[in-house]
């Protein structure tokens, strides 16, 4: 009996079970592009055992699907994507533990970062209708909730928009204008305003490089 597709999670039980840093990863790569559990495994740098195991637990809980094998060295290999991009819900997300959301939270910066690196490499805020900003705001709990509304429904608005979009490109409507393109929204507490930006601590590993050599050349 297949898996009944999940797109929306509003079981905190289920947040925890894709909280695992490596299933973070693995997921936010298949929302994006098909990959066999080797060439993910060669991505993020990971043993592939591990990594086929947390493939296999993501079928069965639903968000990915395989959709080819192809024969490779004697052997078949397998390829997933994920059903969808997961949402989880706000009354979700307030039951999951601090720890779960702080590990979700991080795998999630972690690619922002890179996914906006990538994209100003190849020039991708040239263009006159890219946009980029930061707006700090002054918000009570109401404002604050009624923004993070908002920003779903903006959410919402842009995969319609990109559905559109893909028909057009399929009919052949696009005259050779399609380009990826990438969104990403936020909207999160900050010290205030009168307390600064807090200043990014040294990365443990780099002040560790740093004395290392210090040492060396004592």
């Amino acid at each position: 009996m297949p898996v009944k597709q999940i797109t929306e999670i509003n079981d905190p039980r289920f947040v925890k079970a894709l909280a695992h840093p490596l299933r973070i990863h693995i997921l936010r790569i298949l929302e994006d592009r098909t990959a066999s559990p080797r060439e993910l495994a060669d991505e993020l740098d990971a043993k592939l055992p591990n990594v086929s195991y947390h493939v296999r637990f993501l079928e069965r809980l639903g968000v990915l699907e395989l959709v080819d094998t192809q024969p490779r060295r004697g052997a078949l290999e397998h390829y997933y994507r994920a059903n969808g991009r997961l949402r989880v819900t706000g009354r979700a997300w307030a039951q999951v533990p601090d720890i779960v959301k702080n590990a979700m939270v991080a795998a999630t910066l972690d690619q922002i970062v890179d996914y906006v690196k990538a994209g100003a490499m190849i020039g991708g805020f040239d263009r006159a209708d890219a946009h980029a900003s930061r707006q700090p705001v002054l918000l009570d709990a109401q404002g604050f909730k009624e923004l993070g509304e908002a920003l779903d429904e903006l959410l919402d608005r842009a995969n319609v928009i990109a559905a559109e979009s893909a028909k057009r490109v399929a009919k052949g409507d696009h005259r050779g204008d399609e380009l990826s393109a990438g969104l990403v929204l936020m909207l999160f507490e900050t010290p205030p305003a009168e307390a600064g930006i807090p200043v990014k601590p040294e990365h443990g590993r780099s002040r560790a490089r740093r004395e290392s050599s210090r040492r060396s050349k004592r």
